[in-house]
């Protein structure tokens, strides 16, 4: 007797998200100077900065967004300020009293609204763009800053690696 030839279909891998190239980097300039940022930023080959504060102002020379958007443009830097994504007012008090676990309750609310939504959806085209992007807020610990929440959204949906920067001490 004869086998019958099986119609089975060819076997297929599981889908799986496409890790995507490079990585996203994030720095904190707290404890230093506008140089030293900016010699991590060339030592990891940034392209470009992408400011997370809500307000890109600060009392350390050289980080409000004029001075440091000039700065990033001499050295082959692009700057992007994604106001949005920084964190509310509420948000900004809680961490400077240090309640973190306030911080990312409200933090974590904030990231439900249209507009922090829409400018997530910006960064992360970004970051599938290819481009080598860093990602900019004050605290020299990423673990205490919004950033670090930013990021893990981004490595979510991209499943692109992170890799914090930390600049010199002044």
């Amino acid at each position: 007797m004869a086998k019958a030839k099986s119609k089975r279909k060819p076997e297929t891998k599981p889908k799986t998200r496409k890790k995507a190239a490079g990585k996203l980097f994030t720095i904190g300039y707290e404890k230093a100077t506008p140089d030293a940022v900016l010699n991590e930023l060339k030592r990891a080959k940034v392209k470009l900065l992408v400011d997370t504060r809500a307000v890109a102002a600060s009392r350390k020379p050289g980080f409000s967004k004029k001075q440091l958007a000039a700065a990033l443009d001499d050295n082959g830097i692009g700057y992007l300020h994604l106001q949005k994504l920084g964190t509310p007012d509420d948000g900004r008090q809680a961490a400077r009293v240090g309640k973190l676990d306030t911080l990312w309750r409200i933090y974590a609310k904030h990231l439900l609204t249209p507009e922090a939504i829409e400018a997530m959806d910006e960064l992360v085209a970004i970051v599938k763009s290819g481009r080598s992007v860093c990602l900019l807020c004050f605290e020299r610990d990423c673990a205490c800053c919004h950033r670090s929440r930013i990021a893990e959204v981004v490595q979510d949906r991209t499943g692109i690696e992170v890799e914090n920067l930390v600049p010199a001490l002044f």
